[in-house]
């Protein structure tokens, strides 16, 4: 009990990473391939950036962008619909004891470089920085 305790807050479990990082490498290879049933998921270039998995391993979101960053709405629908081919086809290539629910949201952290990349080129914020 003290144990569950002190680790609340203290980020996912080296099993969870690891999972994640198995579900990431798999999801990657199934949609690059196109192995799914959908002409209009093929035909999208999709990059699957990060995957985290619950505690129980049970759910995993899958943190996605669409090539270009482009059609984002599109690229979440197809795969939103293709949810269940998706997770039986990533199924395939592990050895879980549950195949994890999948569920995908927009990466946002390409947007989040940008805007940082965007601060740091600023003459105001340069001049501080040269100034130390």
């Amino acid at each position: 009990m003290a144990r569950q305790l002190s680790d609340r807050g203290a980020g996912p479990s080296q099993r969870q990473l690891r999972v994640g990082e198995l579900i990431r490498r798999t999801l990657s290879d199934v949609l690059n391939r196109a192995e799914i049933h959908d002409p209009d998921l093929n035909r999208m270039s999709i990059t699957v950036g990060e995957v985290r998995t619950s505690p129980d391993l049970k759910v995993a979101t899958a943190f996605v962008m669409p090539l270009g960053g482009g059609n984002r709405d599109e690229a979440l629908a197809a795969l939103r619909r293709n949810r269940h081919e998706l997770r039986r086809a990533v199924n395939k290539g592990l050895t879980l004891k549950y195949s994890p629910e999948l569920r995908f949201v927009i990466d946002e952290s390409f947007d989040r470089m940008d805007e940082t990349r965007q601060l740091l080129d600023r003459d105001d914020v340069r001049r501080d920085l040269d100034e130390d």
